[in-house]
């Protein structure tokens, strides 16, 4: 303790029992700003060029850089500090706490429940402060003596188990948060493909994080052999929906039949593609109404996609005309309010047809097109009727209503009477 960081320790005046702690203490709070300072500048930096990383951890970045920083710069004061009581056990609570805090933080922030946070933090905190301050020997024989019945379960096993389930599960999220950006990003991509990509990755992600989990736990899947063929069939028979919706929307993904933004009509379901899950595709409508359908009603029912390979649609709008009225100039005006509309395209350019001479109307469609389906159709031709309403009333174009006459046989008895009585009085 001659030289280096403990000679300098020698050399400080005063009772070491008392010194050295306040001089731990000390040292933990500069190392600490020191940590806070080095990730407040780095952060926006670090989030600005790994943008799908400090995405995926957004909010929670710059906390995750001091705690990693304060745990480096812990972790060597405390493989410096010459072992003493108090002090190195200051340094060790500190690089414990850090750990802790930095676990915490990276979970949180991929949206881990606070539940299974705590108990991971608690065993890390544990974990290192005694790894710290004289091995963590005694901890795990403390854990490792609970028999339950006639198998030996230990508290160490439990923890482990449940630490790597929950570290997995946290690796899972971070790799699809990280995967969803990146393709995302991905500029030679449409939607349909990146949304296809990001589903075949996640599913990579959970195989892998199983198979990893499997070999971190030491199970042996050959103890399950005998029980494969009835799981095989109870999958097989119980799950056959979910797997049937799941490979059908993988290949609606995969040709692009159906995309997110498509406008459809299934059954009596009419609306835009918002989403395409793993078990139904949600149909956004006009009324706010979300309907979902299970993909495999998509693949095996009729489905009208009006965006299939156009995202233009016509619209048909019938419009009665007097028969004492100008058609000619009938048919101008409904051309004109249709091209005033401001949601029909120009190009297709609208058009009147007359279609019929009813019983006391000329009949007309007015067909125009709209390339944006999913805010509504009929929001459309009421702008259209309305001005057709507003030019026809102007320039006096009738619009006629059914005339019905209607036949009372009491005034038709009484009607008759009255003539016999004045054809009697005549001859008379």
């Amino acid at each position: 303790m001659t030289q280096g960081f403990p000679g300098l320790l020698a050399l400080l005046p005063g009772n070491p029992a008392i010194v050295h702690p306040v001089v731990a203490l000390t040292l933990t709070a500069i190392l600490f700003l020191i940590a806070d300072g080095i990730a407040h500048i780095a952060a926006p930096r670090l989030r600005r060029r790994v943008r799908p990383l400090g995405d995926a951890l957004a909010g929670h970045l710059r906390p995750i850089l001091r705690h990693a920083l304060s745990s480096s710069l812990f972790a060597l004061a405390a493989a410096l500090w010459p072992i003493s009581a108090l002090a190195h056990l200051i340094l060790g609570a500190a690089l414990a706490l850090s750990v802790a805090l930095l676990a915490t933080h990276i979970l949180r922030g991929l949206a881990i429940p606070r539940w299974a946070v705590v108990p991971l933090a608690l065993l890390l905190f544990v974990t290192v402060l005694s790894g710290s301050s004289g091995g963590f020997a005694p901890v795990a024989d403390m854990l490792d003596g609970i028999d339950l019945g006639k198998r030996r379960v230990t508290l160490l096993g439990l923890f482990s188990t449940a630490a790597i389930c929950v570290l997995l599960f946290a690796l899972v999220r971070l790799a699809n948060r990280l995967f969803a950006q990146s393709i995302g990003r991905a500029k030679g991509l449409d939607a349909t493909q990146k949304l296809l990509a990001q589903k075949l990755a996640a599913i990579g992600a959970v195989v892998a994080a199983f198979f990893i989990g499997i070999d971190l736990l030491g199970i042996d899947l050959t103890a399950f052999a005998v029980f494969s063929g009835a799981l095989g069939l109870a999958v097989g028979f119980g799950l056959q929906k979910t797997f049937g919706n799941l490979f059908a929307g993988i290949i609606l993904l995969m040709d692009r039949s159906i995309k997110p933004g498509d406008v459809i009509v299934v059954g009596d379901s009419f609306g835009w593609v918002n989403k395409i899950g793993v078990r139904a595709v949600s149909v956004l409508t006009r009324d706010g109404k979300e309907h979902l359908i299970p993909n495999e009603n998509l693949m095996t029912q009729e489905v009208e996609n009006w965006s299939y390979s156009d995202r233009n649609v016509r619209v048909r709008i019938p419009v009665g005309v007097g028969y004492d009225s100008d058609l000619k100039l009938a048919q101008d005006l409904m051309l004109r309010a249709a091209q005033e509309s401001p949601r029909v395209l120009r190009n297709p350019k609208p058009n009147v047809w007359l279609t019929n001479f009813g019983e006391n109307r000329v009949e007309h469609d007015i067909l125009v097109w709209i390339s944006d389906p999913e805010s509504g159709v009929g929001n459309v031709k009421s702008d259209v009727l309305n001005r057709v309403w507003q030019l026809f009333r102007e320039y006096g174009i009738t619009i006629p209503y059914p005339q019905r006459v209607l036949h009372d046989p009491h005034r038709s008895l009484l009607q008759s009477s009255n003539i016999s009585e004045l054809k009697d009085k005549k001859q008379q």
